[in-house]
């Protein structure tokens, strides 16, 4: 045997060790340790197969050594849950001390939604100033400018000879001198319509003498997008001579995940932070969702608005965007208690008695160590927090199934008896029907301490919706059984 070889085996054996301590140590105890008549079934002690750690999937019917690893098969007894229960792994008390299990309960809370990602600046589309010639003439003389340049409002472009508004001007002097009130106001507001400004007009009037010659000037602040003015140039009427766009506002273009689309809406607050200025936030908010999504990168647009009062935001500069949105009442678990398995996603319920059972759940937002629960999982129910993995992976080498989402036959036994379901009671607006379920914004249940919110519940029988649609207010009634707050009976009731 070579050197590799060894090393290769000798690794490999303590690794079996390891995990024959894991997978088998800590459940020892919970066999040996006495246990009452009613929670042991007749099987109790009994082998159902032998099994490698290593590859717990594959099962034996005898005990022998191991074709994959150079172990010994260990033996996988039956489990000692009480006859009729739903099946589940029992954890002694000196297991549980030492697996140091945290047991917390599913509640009502808060949940902000809190989303980060980055974005570019870019000039405001919205702000942009398109300088034309109003007249055809010549460009007589260019100003010291170029693409690029950082101009203010009425600074000049370009002077432009405009023999039509010279010949205008010649003929609106002639009516004035007539003194015929009616006429010269004509001419003066053909003046106006061929373009030139009130100032204009008015210096005119004063000198007596017609100006051929106009000053181009900019309207807005801003950066000089385009100049297309050169001298001598001949220019038709309608002609671009130079494009600014402004700089008193800015936009940042996000790019949001589409799995995070439900989590902006327009109007929403918004802060970026730039690495060029580093302990600064700069406030916005969301004017725009663009409504296509990036095929290369599965991301959508959306579009903020920033203030640049000072100028320092230039488009091209990447920033960090944070996206706060309103807190919403949800069902939380800590974000720790969830087991994502690649196909579903379980958390680990306490049945009492030291045992414990699988649930799907399906979870949505998570923020601040929290997660959501949409659904498979009820207000008070309690969940592992810590050494759930261990647990977990007895009950899939036991093979118990996981309670399903909204299947509460089998696991009506893991709930604690009671003589009776408590019914609650509330009003609220029916948002959406489906065939096995009713969305409601309702109003607090203060039984339960719940505040006012939106939720849905499952329909104990599909009659109940029957003859119900979306926007009626109603009365209803429900109660809250593992599989999650289930309707019992509803009512309308006046308005809408």
């Amino acid at each position: 045997m070579t050197l590799d070889k060894a090393v290769l085996r000798w690794g490999a054996s303590i690794l079996a060790v390891a995990l024959l301590a894991g997978g088998t140590g800590y459940w020892a105890g919970h066999r040996q340790a006495p246990q009452s008549e009613a929670t042991t079934p007749a099987g109790a002690g009994k082998v159902l197969y032998w099994y490698d750690p290593m590859f717990p999937n594959q099962k034996f019917d005898k005990p022998g050594k191991s074709p994959f690893m150079d172990m010994q098969l260990v033996p996988r007894y039956a489990d000692g849950g009480s006859a009729g229960a739903a099946p589940t792994v029992a954890v002694d008390p000196a297991a549980r001390q030492s697996l140091g299990l945290r047991v917390v309960a599913a509640k009502m809370g808060s949940l902000a939604s809190a989303l980060e990602v980055t974005g570019t600046i870019d000039f405001n589309q919205r702000d942009v100033a398109v300088i034309q010639a109003r007249s055809g003439g010549f460009v007589s003389r260019v100003y010291a400018r170029a693409p690029g340049d950082v101009v203010r409002a009425g600074a000049p472009i370009a002077d432009l000879l405009l023999p039509e508004w010279g010949g205008a001007q010649t003929e609106y002097l002639s009516v004035r001198r007539l003194g015929k009130p009616d006429l010269t106001a004509a001419a003066r507001q053909r003046l106006r319509l061929m373009g030139m400004s009130d100032g204009l007009i008015a210096s005119v009037e004063r000198s007596g003498r017609p100006n051929g010659v106009v000053t181009i000037t900019t309207p807005i602040s801003g950066t000089i997008q385009t100049l297309d003015a050169r001298a001598g140039v001949t220019l038709a009427m309608g002609q671009t001579l130079a494009q600014v766009s402004g700089l008193g506002t800015v936009w940042l273009n996000a790019a949001v995940p589409e799995a995070r689309a439900g989590d902006v809406r327009v109007g929403q607050n918004a802060s970026a932070t730039l690495a060029s200025f580093p302990g600064e936030r700069f406030a916005g908010r969301v004017i725009a969702i663009l409504p296509t999504t990036q095929a290369d990168s599965r991301t959508l647009t959306v579009r903020i608005v920033l203030p640049n009062r000072d100028g320092r935001l230039r488009p091209g500069m990447f920033a960090t965007v944070a996206l706060g949105g309103d807190a919403k009442p949800a069902l939380l678990v800590p974000s720790e208690a969830v087991i994502r398995t690649g196909k579903r996603t379980l958390v680990m319920l306490v049945a009492g008695d030291g045992r414990y059972h699988p649930a799907e759940v399906r979870i949505g937002r998570e923020a601040g160590g929290e997660t959501e629960i949409l659904a498979g999982l009820s207000p008070g129910e309690n969940v592992v927090a810590s050494g759930q993995f261990l647990i977990d992976s007895e009950a899939s080498l036991s093979g118990i199934e996981a309670r399903p989402i909204g299947g509460g036959a089998a696991s009506a036994t893991l709930a604690a008896p009671a003589s009776k379901a408590t019914l609650y009671e509330t009003t609220g607006k029916i948002e959406r029907i489906t065939a096995n379920s009713v969305t409601l914004s309702h109003e607090p249940v203060p039984a339960l301490d719940w505040p006012a919110m939106t939720m849905t519940f499952a329909l104990a029988d599909p009659g109940i919706a029957r003859g119900f649609r979306a926007g009626d207010r109603v009365r209803f009634g429900f109660d809250r059984p593992p599989a999650g707050p289930t309707l019992r009976h509803m009512a309308k009731v006046a308005g809408r």
